[in-house]
């Protein structure tokens, strides 16, 4: 009886080990497997969102997709959740005077935004974590999940939203060579999560040879408007990215990573969110 027993349980090993990890892509999935995916997942898909343009003259024109795809998967794997294909329809309007930026009409990428969200739904989910890289969508995003509350929705949207994490921020600020208050895109920060994940796309030898330094070309106190950034690197670049290591990277990253473990549990667990817009909306039709 002991011997029958021991060779099910090598057995049962052996069948686990042989079967396939079930994929966490929405593209790699197959049709029998989405209600495994469903259940495993407490029905949440994450949507990786960057955005196609210029980072200075040395890192990839799909650097924000890269970032949110790696932080994704790297995330589904410690905390199963189903990750939607990289989407890159976002604000990018500032960015339009240069090669490789894909900008779409601003009605166009919210009703993208809305209509891909719907069938995310359809299919099953009932709660999407939106996981943004790119520094010109948090508004975008922040309005297009406020106007959820327009019409009903079956599922929840949520933003991936971390604060900063006080230990990875103290071991940054010991490892960086440049000035924070200028590294805002392409610069030292970003170019070294790159070279930390995709090292091969980085062309370091270009790093400096167009300027990321603010141009000051505009000057409006109290004012905002849509000239701002071109005003003041209207090279697309902000901050010294030749300063970038890959360990700066991997702390950065592998910080991120764990915030988005910790808020894909949270999403998975509540039940709060889920029960108060259900509530909100019976109390609109009253």
């Amino acid at each position: 009886m002991k011997l029958a027993l021991a060779l099910f349980t090598a057995a049962a090993a052996t069948a686990a080990a042989a079967t396939p990890e079930m994929p966490f892509r929405w593209d790699e999935l197959t049709a029998s497997d989405w209600p495994a995916a469903l259940e495993r997942s407490a029905r949440t898909c994450i949507l990786p969102i960057g955005i196609l343009e210029k980072h200075g003259p040395h890192a990839p024109i799909g650097s924000d997709l890269i970032h949110v795809r790696e932080w994704s998967a790297r995330a589904a794997r410690q905390e199963y959740a189903v990750v939607f294909p990289d989407y890159f329809y976002g604000q990018i309007n500032e960015a339009r005077q240069q090669p490789g930026t894909f900008a779409l009409p601003p009605t166009m990428v919210l009703d993208l935004l809305q209509a891909t969200t719907d069938e995310i739904g359809r299919n099953g989910f009932d709660k999407i974590v939106i996981v943004n890289g790119h520094g010109g969508n948090p508004q975008l995003l922040r309005y297009f999940i406020q106007s959820q509350l327009g019409k009903r929705h079956d599922y929840v949207v949520y933003l991936f939203d971390p604060a900063d994490d006080p230990a990875v921020t103290e071991k940054v600020k010991q490892m960086r060579k440049s000035d924070p208050a200028g590294d805002m895109h392409a610069g030292e920060r970003e170019t070294s999560t790159l070279l930390y994940l995709r090292p091969e796309l980085v062309q370091m030898d270009r790093a400096r040879s167009e300027s990321g330094a603010d141009q000051k070309r505009l000057a409006l106190p109290d004012l905002y408007t849509a000239i701002w950034w071109y005003g003041g690197f209207p090279n697309h670049y902000a901050g010294e990215g030749a300063a970038a290591t890959a360990e700066l990277g991997r702390v950065v990253t592998e910080g991120r990573i764990d915030a988005l473990v910790r808020a894909l549990k949270a999403v998975k667990e509540d039940r709060t969110a889920p029960a108060l817009q259900r509530e909100f909306f019976e109390r609109v039709k009253e």
